[in-house]
């Protein structure tokens, strides 16, 4: 995968130590850390997984390092899908979060370094026939993507013959796919590992119609939280934390981001 373009415009590089006071007073206004956390039916290196009361997964692992670096409490709020928690994030009703990026959430969101560099690609059903991304692009194949999600919106711009149909969580896109009312689900390649169970018949196309990069986000005009950000995710691939939570979360075949990204 080449290294995208976007990546050189995520990470802010801070030369010195953030405050410790200031960082907490952007972090944590309301005496918790909120951390936002995206939940689909099967995980992916950003998707977590709710069993029960737990939920589980890499950025769920982020969550509990960068509270305990805050030394503050954790509240975990839980989104059906990225763009939801964008809005949050905006909208100050969670402090921090984990998301792709593209040029849009740029600018409504302030992103830090990130943990690992995705491509997004299609599945398609075996009784389509689509072998290759070309062929996605068909009048009256139906593509299915999450909404207001920076997948759904490549896919878009990819596409001339065909339109996605946004679904508002990774659930019902699926569920899209099984029941025949799609073709092709846009999603990042990394997911399609624990989805491809479900559909026995189907494939993941080589190649892809997005790259960038999975990353750390807090508010805009918070540059104290966003410094604390950046040093927390620079230090937890330095580590080893975020090798450690993609081991445990089942991805140990994904690279880590590259200090660099």
């Amino acid at each position: 995968m080449r290294q995208p373009d976007v990546m050189n415009k995520t990470m802010d590089n801070i030369s010195t130590p953030p405050n410790r006071d200031a960082a907490r007073a952007e972090l944590v206004p309301t005496g918790k850390l909120r951390v936002g956390i995206i939940v689909a039916p099967a995980p992916s290196v950003v998707f977590a997984i709710r069993e029960g009361e737990e939920i589980r997964g890499v950025t769920v692992d982020f969550a509990h390092a960068l509270a305990s670096d805050l030394e503050a409490p954790l509240e975990i709020v839980v989104f059906m899908n990225s763009g939801a928690c964008t809005d949050a994030l905006e909208r100050g009703e969670i402090d921090v979060t984990f998301m792709p990026v593209d040029e849009e959430r740029r600018r409504r969101v302030a992103f830090g370094p990130a943990y690992y560099l995705l491509e997004s690609t299609y599945l398609v059903t075996g009784v389509s026939g689509i072998e290759t991304l070309a062929e996605v692009d068909r009048e009256g194949v139906r593509v299915v993507g999450i909404a207001n999600t920076t997948t759904i919106r490549a896919s878009t711009r990819s596409l001339s013959k065909t339109v996605p149909v946004a679904k508002e969580s990774i659930a019902a896109a699926v569920e899209s796919l099984l029941t025949g009312e799609a073709e092709a689900l846009a999603l990042s390649r990394d997911a399609f590992h624990t989805l491809l169970p479900k559909f026995p018949d189907a494939r993941v196309l080589d190649g892809g119609f997005q790259q960038t990069g999975i990353a750390i986000a807090v508010g805009k005009d918070r540059p104290s939280a966003l410094a604390f950000a950046t040093g927390f995710m620079n230090d937890a691939k330095a580590s080893g934390l975020v090798r450690k939570a993609l081991d445990a979360a089942g991805f140990a075949h994904e690279p880590v981001a590259p200090l660099s990204a």
